[in-house]
Order: structure tokens, then sequence, then C-alpha cells
């Protein structure tokens, strides 16, 4: 069975984002898949969508004013989903902010054991984005258990999750890519050049099948042309509400 994965907890995203990504996911995948959101809120979530809660993490709080590390993202990786909620086989996880534009099939097809995108500013690094990342379900419990067994280290270690979690599985000779162009960012390759922003709304670069929001914006935001830092001008990106609905 091939599971599509999300999370979301807290207050940043509302049920509607995990609705949306849902629409999307059936969209964009043939044939019959669970689609699973492990979060500590259903309400408002359609029924189409199997939500379970979060495996417990009893990790420290992040200081006041830091940014969220998505920690609690290890918890996909949980011995929780196979011995406790049952599910089986692989899992696509997909973050909330990220807009589908492309077929996912292969994304279940692509060889090697655990699959994650690139960074974009260093190719040069092991690091990856975990926006999308494809696994076996309970094949990695180690890395949850390891960064649990030595929390205080792995944070001073590793600025977050995704750089925790690349470096682990890459140490065991499991991480590979995706296609550099699958899940392009539309931070770095979405909005057009200088001045050129100015005039012509942003795209989807060719070969994209998922955009990555990081950093400055996210989907409605790209979608009213608005940037979360001064003098970074974008147009409406208008594509977004041809892909980010229910």
């Amino acid at each position: 069975m091939r599971h599509v994965v999300c999370m979301k907890w807290g207050t940043k995203y509302e049920a509607t984002y995990v609705n949306k990504l849902y629409a999307m996911a059936r969209r964009h995948l043939t044939g019959d898949f669970r689609f699973i959101c492990l979060t500590d809120d259903s309400v408002g979530i359609r029924s189409e969508v199997e939500c379970f809660p979060i495996p417990r993490l009893d990790i420290r709080p992040e200081a006041a004013g830091v940014r969220d590390r998505a920690w609690r993202k290890l918890t996909t990786l949980s011995r929780d989903l196979p011995d406790v909620y049952g599910l089986q086989g692989q899992a696509l996880f997909l973050d909330l902010d990220i807009v589908v534009v492309g077929s996912l099939d292969e994304f279940f097809t692509y060889p090697g054991e655990f699959v994650i995108i690139k960074d974009y500013r260093r190719p040069w690094r092991v690091t990856g984005n975990s926006s999308v990342y494809r696994y076996t379900i309970g094949a990695h419990a180690d890395v949850l258990d390891y960064f649990r067994a030595n929390e205080t280290a792995m944070r001073e270690k590793f600025r977050n999750e995704q750089t925790y979690l690349s470096d682990y599985v890459h140490a065991q000779g499991k991480l590979s890519y995706w296609p550099s162009d699958w899940c392009p960012s539309f931070k770095y390759g979405g909005i057009p050049i200088w001045p050129t922003n100015y005039w012509r709304r942003p795209f989807v670069p060719e070969g994209a099948r998922v955009m990555i929001f990081h950093g400055e914006c996210n989907p409605p935001d790209a979608l009213a042309g608005r940037r979360n830092r001064r003098f970074r001008f974008i147009r409406p990106a208008t594509w977004v509400a041809d892909h980010w609905h229910e």
C-alpha cells in the first residue's frame, strides 16, 4: 500500500492546508493510496484523510524567539506507525506548504531506500530539504531512537531536523536524492531574476512536480504577491490558484 503522509501541529497551519494537500495528491496520484495526517488537532480535516496522533517525542521546547526546528517530523519514522497504527508499505512525506503541479506516481517507483530533495543553495552538502521524502514505514526507526537517546548532543550539532536526518541516513549509505527538476524551490527557481521580477510573474519551472515553499512565502502569500522580507518584490503567482485548491 502507498501512503502519502503529512503533519500538522500547533496553530501555524489551518486544516485547509491538509485538505488542499489531499486534493492535490488525489489529482496527481493514480490508483489507490492512503492519506495520513499525524496531528494534534483533526478538527476541520476532510473525511478522506486518516488522522493519527503524533507519536510522542518529549523534546525540550525551543528557546524564546527561536523558529520551530521541526524536530517533530522525525516521528514520521516512529515504530508507532507500523506497530500501533498498523501502517505498512511505502510512505511519501509532503510538507503542508507545498504545491503539487505534476504527477506523483514516480515518487513511489524512483529507486532508493530514503530519497529526499537535494539542498538548493549548497548542493555539495549532504543535507537534504525534507519537504518531500520517501521511505519504507518503520524501516528507519533507529533515526528517531538515536535522536531520543542523544537529544542534547544532536541539537547542539545540527541546526534542525533535516540536517540531522540527512547526516544520519547518509552515514548508513541509504540517502539519495530526487531528480533536480522534480522539486524546485519557489524562492530560488520560480521567481524571475531582478529586475524582471517587477514585470514578469513567478512561474513553474519545466519538469516541476512539486513546488517547494520555504523561507519567505507560502502558497497564499505567493498567490497574493507577498514576500515576507523587505525589498523583495514579486508579482502575484496566479498559477498557484490552478493547483492549490480542494
